[in-house]
């Protein structure tokens, strides 16, 4: 697996950056689907709502444009107390020096924390937690594609202005139709329930993305894009048509890297939701958000990989999320967040995450290097209905804490919680875990991410090696409080 740190480990080279219920009428849910979608199930944890102020982004320059210091760089070092260790992903477009909040652990403990990873760096966050930091580098990434644009149209309108009798034929006309199965037609059909979401917090603020899950004003987006405004923050949505209206948090969840918040709307169009269990390595798909405050944005790809095992989390570890993620190449950039990923059909099969990044030569972080990550649909949905409903969403837990500091491959068990989900089926400490229902184990942060892909009451098969011998364990999981 590919291995996360936290949003603030330094290093050179290639830099991973961190992350991106019952009401009537047409809703996400009942959009159509090959196959049925799994029910309720998901994440829930503790989580801090306060954070630090964030540090000052350094400024541009005249002339050539200049990249800002990091925004996102943060303290050295791993996560404190994390027995899963750094991670080598993150949310694109998070708040600068933002501290996580208390990630549930599906094993119910803590432990020791891994080395670091080599060469991969945290992810980034793509969307709102993006404090201050994140809104300038926006405003000055965003002022540098603006003042190119405008270069570019004024030295097209002098080149225009020709001599003699040169003259331009009519331009033939062109028709704004497109079929429905192009990517212009799934944009046009999919971009009415996009939305982009500017975080006003007491310390920090950001933008990222979202899109409408029911047409009674709920929106699904990622938690760090919205956490900044948790704790009496402002939070603004701008639909397709240029209109806004603020928004209020129903939910959020951590540990999945998912919120939802509402405005007050009826009729809204509503983004119609994939089965993810059907997706395969090579479907085309299409990101649509808002990367650095531009809104409307549609990059396409393919699904590059599945069941990517992602930690996005900060550096201090009492924050983080375990994603299987879908992999690709589509470009994703900060402020993509909580945007969808979608089929060549138009529906949300995942919501975008985290990106990896390579380090400029100024210092500052590159764009989309074609590896982005989303949450599988299923998963967020689970988790979205758990939070429309109560406000809170729950994860699947087996009651054991791993030992952050194996070197070996697999994951060993530091202790057990008893009469919990691993102590009933009868594994022991010094266990390896080597697979889980035939899907091979290279680290604790893997076999998190597999158990946290599953629902509460799941039953799985565990390989474990005990005293150079193997056995297969049959475990219930549990469902966390």
């Amino acid at each position: 697996m590919s291995s996360t740190g936290g949003a603030g480990t330094g290093g050179t080279g290639a830099d991973w950056w961190e992350r991106p219920a019952g009401a009537s009428g047409s809703s996400a849910w009942d959009a159509p689907g090959p196959g049925g979608v799994p029910g309720t199930g998901g994440a829930g944890g503790a989580g801090g709502d306060a954070y630090g102020a964030p540090a000052a982004p350094g400024g541009g320059a005249h002339g050539a444009p200049q990249r800002a210091p990091d925004p996102w760089a943060g303290p050295q070092g791993g996560w404190a107390d994390d027995p899963f260790g750094p991670s080598p992903y993150s949310a694109p477009g998070t708040s600068p020096g933002a501290p996580a909040a208390a990630w549930g652990d599906p094993f119910g403990g803590t432990g020791g924390g891994y080395p670091p990873p080599a060469p991969p760096r945290p992810v980034r966050r793509l969307g709102a937690g993006a404090a201050l930091a994140l809104a300038l580098l926006a405003g000055v990434v965003g002022g540098g594609v603006g003042g190119t644009v405008g270069y570019l149209a004024a030295d097209r309108q002098e080149g225009s202005v020709l001599d003699g009798d040169a003259r331009l034929g009519p331009s033939a006309t062109r028709s704004s139709e497109r079929p429905p199965e192009s990517v212009a037609g799934v944009a046009a059909r999919l971009l009415p329930s996009v939305v982009s979401i500017a975080v006003e917090g007491t310390s920090s603020a950001g933008t990222g993305s979202g899109f409408v899950l029911r047409e009674d004003g709920y929106v699904l987006t990622n938690n760090h894009v919205v956490a900044a405004g948790a704790s009496g923050g402002e939070i603004t949505v701008s639909f397709d048509d240029g209109s806004e209206r603020p928004a209020r948090i129903v939910g959020r969840d951590p540990n999945y890297d998912l919120a939802v918040i509402k405005v007050e709307a009826r009729d809204l169009p509503v983004a119609a939701l994939a089965d993810s269990d059907d997706v395969v390595v090579g479907d085309p798909v299409i990101a649509v958000g808002s990367p650095l405050g531009l809104s409307g944005t549609v990059t396409t790809g393919i699904v590059s990989a599945l069941d990517r095992p992602v930690t996005a989390g900060e550096s201090s570890g009492s924050e983080a999320a375990f994603i299987n993620a879908i992999q690709t190449d589509a470009a994703i950039n900060p402020g993509n967040s909580g945007g969808p990923l979608v089929d060549a059909t138009g529906r949300v099969i995942g919501v975008n995450s985290a990106i990896a990044t390579t380090s400029s030569g100024l210092g500052g972080q590159s764009g989309s290097i074609g590896l982005g990550f989303a949450i599988p649909m299923n998963q967020a949905k689970r988790t979205a209905e758990q939070l429309i409903e109560t406000g809170r969403a729950t994860y699947p837990i087996i009651g054991a804490v791993l030992d952050g500091r194996f070197g070996g491959e697999g994951a060993r068990v530091r202790e057990l919680t008893a009469g919990g989900p691993a102590d009933s089926a009868g594994l022991r400490e010094g266990d390896v875990v080597t697979s889980i229902d035939g899907r091979r184990v290279d680290d604790s942060s893997e076999l998190i991410v597999a158990i946290r892909a599953l629902e509460p009451g799941d039953r799985v098969e565990l390989t474990v090696e005990r005293g150079g011998d193997e056995q297969v364990l049959q475990v219930e999981l549990g469902e966390s409080d």
